[in-house]
Order: C-alpha cells, then structure tokens, then sequence
C-alpha cells in the first residue's frame, strides 16, 4: 500500500494549470485573513507572523518520492489549508523544484505579506503567481476579509505593486465579488483602478460557488460578472465556471479525493466536471466516503456541498 501523503495533494485538474499537484504547507485555518468567502470555513488562527508551521525537511520528501514514485503534473502548486507565504522558508518548495524537475510552478496567495522584502525574493521563483484583490479601501477590505492584526488594506496594494516591479512571471489577480458588497459597478470601478496599479497579467473575476464561511454571503449572477469583467480590460475574464476541462476522464483514488476535498470542498458536479467522470460514479464514491466518516455533507443550499471530516 502507498504510503499517503501529508502535504501533497492532486493532482487536481485545473481549467488553466492542467493537471495540477499541490502543496500545502500550512495548518487547516492559519490565515492571515478571515474572508467572508472562503470555502474553507472560518479561520481559526488568524495570524500576521511568519514561522516553520511545518517541518520543510519532511515536505521536500513527499516531493522526493512523489517525483520518484509518479512525477505526472503540469504545475506544481503551493495552496491549501492556509497562506503559504506565512511559511518561512516556503521558498524552498520552488527552489526544489526548479533543480529537480522542468515542470512550472505556481503560487496562490492572498497577497498580504507581499510588503515583507522576504516575502518577495521567495515568490518571484515561482514560475506564475496569483494575488488577491477584491477591495477599494481599508474599510471595505475589513468588511470582505477580516484581516489579522497587523494587516491592512495599504499594506496589501503597496506589496503587490512592489512585487509586480520584481517579478518578471505571470502574475495574475483575483477578485472576489459578493452581491451587495462589492458588487455595484461605482464600487467595482474603484477595484478596478487599484488593480491596474499592480499591471497583472490577467484578472479572474470570482464569486461564491461553493458554501462560503459566512452564510450571508451570496454569490453574483454570471452575466453581472461578465459586465464587471470588463471594466478591468480586455485581460480580465470570469473564473467562476464549472465546464469540463477537456481532457480525458481521471481517476482519482479515495486516498486522493481526501486529501483535495480537504482543501476544497465541492459539489458531486463540480467534483464530477473537474475529473471528466460521470456523476453516478462519483456520486458513489462520495457517498462510501460519507457512510465510512471520513466526508460530511452540507445541504444548507441548492446542492449538496461534501467537507472533509477532521
């Protein structure tokens, strides 16, 4: 039996990266945000401090043996549980990377920590980087994503803008809308303004697919942001999509599916449409997950949402 992993997770099957291999470096709820949105619930350790929060020795490892063992991705991501760059030496992650294998690599952050020089030199190895942007002002970034101590709306443009001018890597920004938060166009403009301070490559406008942490969050129409979207310019297009991906079926052990509802819980669809698999099957899967403990399932909305057991 393959020993599972603890910090790997994927691949997972992503519209823009392909087949995807995460990394997750940091505690379930470590954050240096508590955003109304996030799909993972509540944080639970708000907190601004970098630190090992886990043994970089031990997930250099998984990633030895994973190269050995299989060594089948199109990125290899650094995401998950919490903010990566939280992670001191979460460098090394890319550094191994670039002198064990040609595959490209990808930070996804929320941009917090990006004022830390540090923070900088580390990130500008990966080969792509996303950022997240999805307020106007400190008042409106403390309504939408609850930061920790320490963080501040200033804080998070002036270190995006300062990555962006050291970083020659595809940088792309996501902006979360929630209906009647940040969804009126006069407030979205305002996004849009700070946003192209930061000259991304792309813009993923995003909203609330999956159970967000505050129930009161509600998702955008479709069509209000395609209308959004152009306001950011012809680089700036809707994420919040759930279309097969168009490559062949994946099949994804138990083990697998664990370790990435973990991190992102889904939908039988959206989980179904991910992997190119037929419902009925994954319906299945999902369903012996639950009988066994080790998924919970959500029907607070339209759909059923399956969460990872703790």
């Amino acid at each position: 039996m393959t020993k599972p992993y603890d910090y790997l997770f994927g691949p997972v099957p992503s519209r823009r990266l392909g087949r995807s291999l995460g990394v997750d470096l940091i505690p379930f709820k470590t954050c240096t945000m508590d955003c109304a949105y996030c799909q993972l619930g509540e944080t639970t350790c708000p907190v601004s401090e970098r630190g090992d929060y886990v043994p970089m020795q031990d997930v250099l490892a998984e990633l030895d043996r994973w190269w050995k063992n299989d060594g089948q991705a199109d990125h290899i991501t650094l995401a998950g549980s919490g903010e990566p760059t939280l992670h001191t030496h979460f460098g090394d992650v890319f550094r191994w990377v670039k002198e064990n294998t040609e595959i490209p690599s990808v930070l996804l952050t929320n941009g917090t920590l990006m004022h830390n020089a540090n923070v900088r030199a580390d990130a500008v190895l990966a080969n792509k980087v996303k950022v997240t942007l999805s307020a106007w002002d400190e008042a409106s970034f403390q309504q939408i994503h609850r930061p920790a101590q320490g963080v501040s709306f200033e804080l998070l443009v002036k270190g995006e803008q300062a990555f962006r001018s050291e970083f020659s890597g595809e940088l792309s920004v996501e902006v979360f809308i929630i209906e009647g938060v940040n969804s009126h166009v006069f407030d979205v403009r305002k996004i849009a303004e700070v946003v192209k301070s930061i000259h991304p490559d792309r813009v993923d406008i995003n909203t609330a697919v999956r159970p967000p942490a505050d129930p009161s969050v509600k998702a955008a129409r479709e069509e209000h942001l395609h209308a959004l979207a152009e306001l950011f310019g012809p680089n700036a297009s809707v994420a919040a999509t759930f279309k097969r991906q168009g490559f062949e079926s994946i099949e994804i052990s138990q083990e697998a599916l664990l370790g990435l509802i973990k991190r992102h819980p889904a939908t039988c669809k959206q989980l179904a449409d991910e992997f190119n698999l037929p419902s009925d099957k994954m319906y299945k899967t999902l369903k012996s997950l639950v009988a066994t403990g080790q998924l919970r399932e959500d029907k607070s909305g339209l759909e059923t949402c399956y969460f990872h057991r703790a």
